[in-house]
């Protein structure tokens, strides 16, 4: 969702943008489509850079594909906040207006990103087994699923983290950190943390503040994940290789559009002083780009770290749902120097 700091460089450019003044979606129905939750999805191929369809790569990550996605059976399909990517390629995804999208990846026999499958959007239920209907209960931001299954679901303006269980059934409370946030400016990003426990799990606010956060304890501040300035927002998280992390952060102006900085930092415990980046993909400029506001990693046959980011079009005229893959695979260490061998003294 569009959070404070944006909305303030919207509101400095109303008179040139669409993005203010627009009125609240509908109530949630009971069930998103007419005969159920499968959906069928339309999905059209993107580049990595339009004015130069040929690019494949940009700054050390390869681009492995890009698809616009729509569905001709719902209107619901739009606000994606969030998603989470599991071993056998199935993808899920949060919405601003409390649905949950679930599809799986089609690759082509190189492993691209070409298109989605099996395509379900159902309403995220409450602790009394029915679907959210109010706007400020509805509005899911982040996604996270445990080891054994469980989903973490953040929302924003009534700020709380929900745990559904794998088995099914109601929700319950899990920890979320104890501060006050802004009404449309919340618990954006959200990532399972095995490096600190099997229950364990990381929590960002748009603003960059970033906590650890476990279901047996309280959670507790880490060093913030910022951007370059007020008008970026950190909006989502994942963990990998141990203790590391990747951040995504969104930024927008009138005259650039909607940006985006993909981080890999090694350790989010550290002080803020030892904070370093392995890497980082800027989106700008010439590249497809929209309002990405999740973020998903996996691991290809060959090894590379697979990056998928979706975007969050608001259900908005000139926005759209993109689903991006890109491939990083880390550059070899420097060789080790050469020991110098001492000169042998001669008696």
């Amino acid at each position: 969702m569009i959070g404070l700091r944006i909305g303030l460089v919207l509101a400095l450019t109303a008179g040139m943008l669409s993005h203010c003044g627009r009125k609240l979606p509908p109530p949630l129905p009971v069930v998103p489509v007419k005969a159920g939750p499968e959906i069928a999805l339309q999905t059209t191929p993107v580049p990595l850079d339009a004015s130069n369809p040929a690019r494949t790569t940009i700054e050390g990550f390869v681009f492995a594909g890009g698809v616009a996605i729509t569905s001709s059976e719902t209107s619901r399909l739009h606000g994606l906040s969030d998603l989470a990517i599991t071993a056998d390629g199935g993808l899920a995804a949060v919405t601003d207006f409390g649905d949950l999208f679930q599809a799986r990846l089609v690759l082509d026999p190189a492993g691209r990103l070409i298109g989605l499958s099996d395509g379900k959007l159902e309403g995220l239920k409450g602790p009394d087994g029915q679907p959210l209907q109010d706007k400020d209960k509805a509005d899911a931001e982040g996604l996270a699923i445990l080891a054994n299954g469980d989903r973490l679901i953040s929302f924003e303006r009534d700020h709380r983290i929900w745990l559904y269980p794998a088995a099914g059934g109601p929700p319950r409370p899990a920890p979320k950190p104890a501060t006050i946030l802004p009404y449309n400016e919340g618990m954006e990003a959200l990532a399972a943390y095995p490096a600190a426990g099997p229950d364990a799990y990381l929590v960002g606010g748009e603003e960059g503040e970033t906590w650890l956060c476990k279901l047996s304890a309280a959670c507790q501040a880490l060093a913030p994940q910022q951007g370059p300035d007020f008008t970026w927002g950190l909006t989502a998280m994942t963990a990998f290789n141990g203790p590391a992390i990747a951040t995504f952060h969104r930024g927008f102006d009138p005259i650039r559009g909607w940006r985006g900085i993909l981080r890999f930092v090694a350790n989010p415990m550290a002080p803020p002083a030892r904070q370093t980046a392995v890497a980082s993909l800027h989106l700008d400029g010439a590249t497809t780009r929209d309002n990405y506001e999740g973020l998903a990693l996996s691991t290809t046959p060959s090894g590379a770290t697979r990056v998928y980011l979706i975007s969050d079009d608001g259900g908005l005229p000139g926005q759209r749902t993109l689903l991006m893959a890109f491939d990083w695979t880390p550059p070899p260490p420097p060789p080790a120097p050469l020991k110098s061998k001492k000169p042998v003294r001669r008696r």
